[in-house]
């Protein structure tokens, strides 16, 4: 599978694109408008304006942390971790898990202790603020820290 992926990626490093003269190009200012300017996936990723990013808006302290939107008795990091263990952790009183293991996909490690694991978010809340929302969303339309419902997210 990661020979796989190396692959792929080598193959797109190399990949030759076709832009418009008019797309910023490190050769851009050069070519005539229309004109057919042919880059490397890399030549027009390192093309592309880079701007920063204004979160003075952002407040972390606006997001209600782990919250139990089952009313099951377990916060949203312990239903995390209880759905994707590998190894099903003993769920004891007000949710106290023991035992258990986990696979990290990203650095190929198996943990056998839930402590030891981050249960965090694939885009960044702060990310989403900035990216999603727009002036007069409604609160409910931002995203939660504890938004999870399936386990293939």
């Amino acid at each position: 599978m990661r020979l796989h992926t190396v692959l792929a990626a080598a193959a797109a490093a190399t990949l030759l694109l076709t832009v418009p003269a008019h797309a910023t190009t490190p050769t851009a200012a050069h070519r005539a408008a229309g004109e057919v300017v042919t880059t490397t996936l890399y030549g027009a990723i390192d093309a592309l304006p880079v701007a920063d990013e204004d979160r003075t808006r952002y407040v972390r302290t606006a997001f209600r942390h782990w919250i139990d939107a089952d009313k099951d008795g377990c916060d949203t990091r312990k239903e995390v971790l209880i759905a994707e263990a590998t190894e099903a952790p003993v769920v004891g009183a007000k949710c106290a898990l023991s035992g258990g293991e986990w696979f990290s996909p990203y650095d190929d490690l198996v943990l056998q202790d839930a402590k030891l694991l981050d249960v965090d978010h694939l885009v960044p809340l702060a990310e989403a603020w900035v990216s999603v929302p727009r002036p007069g969303a409604r609160r409910s339309e931002r995203p939660t820290p504890t938004t999870w419902t399936s386990p293939a997210h």
